[in-house]
Parts: structure tokens; sequence; C-alpha cells
């Protein structure tokens, strides 16, 4: 079988969940999952593979075990949980530990390390990185307990992101970490869907030296030896925090990623499966006063509007001043937190969850004023006084500094600014490195957004 049925795996509750692997063709093999005593049984095709759907029961911390048996041989999954399960992808910043990266810590680190123990019911599986232009059927990553031996190799992200929801479903969580740093969005599709891109040649690529392209660079490679080989297994849903490696590519993003996850959806065939990402964080990307990661970050935020039961997370907030040459921040946890939020309230309907973010609505120019309406602040916003962030130009679309301040109960900013006579657009943390420091009271950050569509 193939890793990711192992010990210690989440199976998701209430499910037709899928178990396969492979034996003699033509060979039958039974799976007799320890909380029922109906029997699964198939017989393996031409090629060795068999595939079964078991019923699963509602979540529990019981400990069960399941058996597959056939072929001459038998397999006794122990310790198997019943629970949550969620596929989370990506690049670096999905990849990275709690260990951290050399020189580059994860906040909290060591304390969510050293009480990991706490979570019994959090497993998380890490698929090897790996890439090939051919599909693999096998990848290496087996089910991994929650404890201090085990967490500094988890995840950060998906860690949190599993924990939080453990703490709030009060279920097993078990999260499949499959990312890998540097990787586009393009290295997580079918090359029969980058065939259709004017801008993807898989072939020439497979051709190219590894001296001059690297692993992390290529297309298709991910989907083919991380992706492919645990196709299928019944989630629950999508995490996503990738879009650094395509800045630059914003015109194509938006509809590039709504491929991505129709495919994805398409091949897990579980209907519309949730997908919740991650904002691109606040770096230089070479150049600190810029926009192209800005205008990455729009792509991001219109994707939201082509693909259904999606939602994004703002991470503008979470960044120190002294992180603006770091791509890796720090403050994991509380991406994870905010995604377990988003998750909560929209995939398992926990209702008051805090995960509608402050967001533009409309503007109303008039002379060296603006005012900026906005949606998502129902109690207004924190701090009061001056507000930071905000730029305005006039006709000659050069940005300026703007004095901000919240029009209480309106849900509006007012933006002025001495330099600017007449105001013809407004923009809040639009630049590659830019501190969001406007929320809403539950601590929510307001997106980054611009009222103009000037290009760049």
């Amino acid at each position: 079988m193939p890793d990711i049925f192992s010990d210690n795996m989440v199976l998701q509750q209430q499910s037709d969940a899928r178990i396969w692997g492979w034996c003699t063709p033509g060979a039958s093999v039974v799976v007799n999952p320890g909380w029922s005593e109906v029997s699964y049984s198939a017989t393996a095709g031409k090629d060795g593979r068999w595939d079964v759907a078991v019923a699963t029961p509602e979540a529990s911390y019981t400990p069960w075990t399941v058996t597959v048996s056939g072929d001459a041989s038998e397999i006794r999954l122990e310790n198997v949980l019943v629970g949550e399960v969620w596929l989370c992808s990506g690049q670096s910043n999905m990849e990275m530990p709690l260990n951290g990266f050399w020189c580059q810590p994860v906040e909290n680190a060591g304390k969510a390390i050293a009480y990991a123990g706490r979570y019994p019911g959090v497993r998380v599986a890490t698929v090897e990185r790996k890439g090939e232009y051919e599909p693999q059927a096998r990848a290496a990553g087996k089910w991994l307990e929650s404890k201090p031996e085990n967490a500094g190799g988890f995840s950060a992200v998906a860690y949190f992101f599993a924990r939080s929801l453990n703490d709030i479903l009060g279920v097993p969580v078990g999260v499949i970490n499959c990312s890998l740093g540097g990787s586009r969005v393009e290295g997580w599709m079918p090359k029969w869907k980058l065939d259709e891109y004017p801008d993807c040649d898989v072939e020439k690529e497979k051709a190219t030296p590894d001296s001059v392209l690297h692993l992390w660079e290529r297309i298709n490679i991910m989907y083919n030896a991380m992706l492919n080989p645990i196709k299928g297994y019944t989630v629950k849903g999508f995490l996503w925090n990738q879009g650094e490696a395509n800045v630059g590519a914003h015109l194509q993003y938006p509809q590039r990623l709504a491929d991505m996850v129709k495919i994805w959806r398409d091949e897990w065939n579980q209907g519309q499966l949730p997908f919740y990402y991650v904002e691109i964080p606040a770096w230089s990307y070479g150049n600190p006063d810029g926009s192209i990661a800005a205008l990455l970050r729009e792509a991001q935020h219109k994707a939201a509007d082509m693909i259904p039961n999606s939602g994004f997370v703002s991470t503008t907030d979470l960044i120190y001043p002294y992180e603006i040459d770091d791509i890796h921040g720090s403050k994991k946890e509380e991406i994870g937190e905010r995604l377990a939020f988003m998750a909560s309230g929209r995939t398992y309907g926990v209702r008051g969850m805090p995960d509608g973010y402050p967001c533009y609505k409309s503007v109303e120019l008039s002379g060296n004023r603006a005012v900026i309406h906005l949606d998502n602040i129902t109690n207004g916003l924190t701090p009061n006084g001056e507000l930071e962030g905000f730029e305005v130009a006039g006709a000659d679309r050069k940005f300026y500094p703007a004095k901000a301040r919240e029009l209480r109960y309106c849900r509006a900013i007012e933006v002025s600014s001495d330099d600017v006579a007449d105001i013809k657009a407004v923009r809040y943390c639009f630049r590659n490195f830019s501190i969001g420091r406007v929320h809403n009271l539950v601590g929510l950050p307001l997106v980054p957004f611009r009222t103009d569509d000037w290009a760049e």
C-alpha cells in the first residue's frame, strides 16, 4: 500500500473513504475496518491496483485497526483515527517546518513543539519533496502523531491549522503536507492542461539541464511526483499557501489558480471541496517600494471571486519591520489559526467565527479629500486616530503618503493629502513591503486595495 495509508493515519469521518494498493493482478483483497463488521472486497486489475471505498463513522478519539488481507499476505494499520482531513499544498511558506529554515525561525515554535503531546488527535503526513515528468504511483510520507519528537518537522502552517481546528471542533484532525519551496502554480498541474498555455512548454523544460533550471522552477513535476500518488485520498478540503513564485505573472494567475482548483476537485471527485488560501507575504521582492507583489495579491483576491467555495486569509499585518528581506515570516501560528477560523465558519458552520476581512467597497473623490467605504467593519476599526498605509495620487499618477482617519458609524475612512490637490486614486498597503496597521475589532486586517486600474 502507498505510504499515505499507514499507522496513525486519519480517515475522513462520515464518508466513503478511499483505500487502495497493489497486489497480483486478479487477486482478491478484503479490507476490515475495526469500527464495523462490514468487510469491503476488491479484485486487482491488470495493473495490480485495487481500490475500495470504506464507510467511516462519526469522529472519535478511539484508535482503530484496519486490516487489509489477500494475495497471501496481511497488512495491519494500527492507531487509526476517524476525524477531519485536509490537504495542505503550495511552496515554502507552507513547507516551512516548526523547526524553521536556516536562520529563519517560526515564532512560538519551541512552545508548540514542547506541548505537541497535548494534541494526540492531531496527525501529520508529509509527502517527500520530489519532481518527475511522468505521473508516479507512490510517494514517501507516512502519518506521524503530534508529539515533541515529531512536531519539529511538521509544516508550521498546517500544524497550527490542525491544532486550532482540533480545539474548535473537538475532533481528530489530520493534515497532509504536500508542498515544495519555490514551486509555481503550474508545478501542481497536469501536462494536458499546461499544454493549453502558450508560455508553458513541458517538453522543453524536460530537456533543460538541472544546472539551468532547478527543481522548484519547473512545471508539472510536483503534480506528477507528489500530488498524483495521493490523489483521491478522501479529504474535507484544500489549503494553499503559494504565489511568491508567480510574482510578475499576475495577469495569468487568477485563471490558472482557478484551473488548478477545478482539476483537483474533478480528480478527487468529492464535489466542490473548499479551497482556502493565504495572501502572499510582505517582502522586498527586490524593491520594497515596488508594487509587483501587490499586483499578485490583487490577483489572489480576484481568484476568490472566480473559484466557488473558496476564500483567502489576509496576512499583511503578520510581519515584522526587520523581516523586509525575509520571505519566510515567523508568524505562522496566526496564519494557521485564521485558516482554521475560515474553515470552521464556512465549512463546518460554526456561527460567529471571525473570518470576514475588512475590504474595499467604493470611493468618493472630492478635491484633496477622498472617502473610502468598506465592508465587514460592523463595529468599526482599530486603532483609533490616524491610520497608516494610505497613499493618494492625482492625474499624474504619482503617489504620496496620505493622512487617514476613521469616519465612525459610517463604515468609511477619509484620506487627504496636502501634496495632491485633486485626488484621482487611493491605495492601501499596495507595495511589495507594507505592514498593515488597520484592523477590525476582532483583529482581522484591512485587505490591501487600490481604487485605480492603472497599468503597472
